[in-house]
């Protein structure tokens, strides 16, 4: 059997660098506190770019780990991890998306002729990113949150000292696998031998 010693704290690692950029992106984005300060549509769209490739990231660690299953290794707790940080991730990327048709608008109309129609729908896009960035914000959060806590969680208990521990003592956020134990033997069956038979 092979010894994967270190490998929860190479998953462990693993979900930190993940949420490490989850953090990275969420410095990243402002909200707005008026009209002027508004992103161009450049940036908008390298920020959105980044958030996708991040939602893909968790994902793609998702699939390795369900496609490179490994004997003495449960990978349930990690793979729960990234797909539960999937959900805010989601999210971010649903109000993202919202704020950047707002992006596109304004950009649309920038060089209308001014009226109060516009003016109000101008007002509403502005209040609209800005709702949708706090909600990014907190969703990203969530997100680095939720992969921070699980790799908190995660059992870095070696496998020789696993098994030897008693079922109640065994952590359940353990990425090591017990081997099977062979069944015990039953009581020994003979084949069946007629008796002999005896001559009168």
């Amino acid at each position: 059997m092979t010894d994967h010693t270190g490998r929860a704290a190479l998953e462990q690692g693993e979900l930190y660098l993940v949420a490490q950029e989850f953090d990275k992106l969420r410095a990243q984005i402002d909200v707005p506190q008026s009209p002027s300060s508004l992103l161009d549509l450049v940036t908008a769209s390298k920020q959105l770019a980044t958030l996708t490739g991040l939602v893909k990231e968790l994902s793609d660690e998702v699939l390795f780990r369900a496609v490179n299953e490994a004997p003495g290794l449960d990978f349930g707790p990690v793979i729960y991890a990234y797909t539960a940080g999937a959900v805010p991730a989601g999210r971010a990327m649903e109000n993202y998306t919202e704020a950047y048709a707002q992006f596109g608008f304004l950009r649309r109309f920038a060089e209308a002729s001014d009226s109060a129609d516009l003016r109000d729908a101008r007002e509403a896009a502005f209040r609209v990113v800005q709702e949708r960035m706090e909600l990014v914000r907190s969703d990203l959060q969530e997100v680095s949150d939720t992969l921070r806590g699980a790799a908190d969680r995660l059992d870095g208990t070696p496998p020789r000292v696993l098994a030897a521990l008693s079922r109640s003592a065994r952590p359940t956020n353990s990425i090591y696998r017990l081997p099977s134990e062979p069944p015990a033997p039953g009581p020994v069956r003979l084949a069946y031998t007629p008796a002999p038979r005896h001559g009168r």
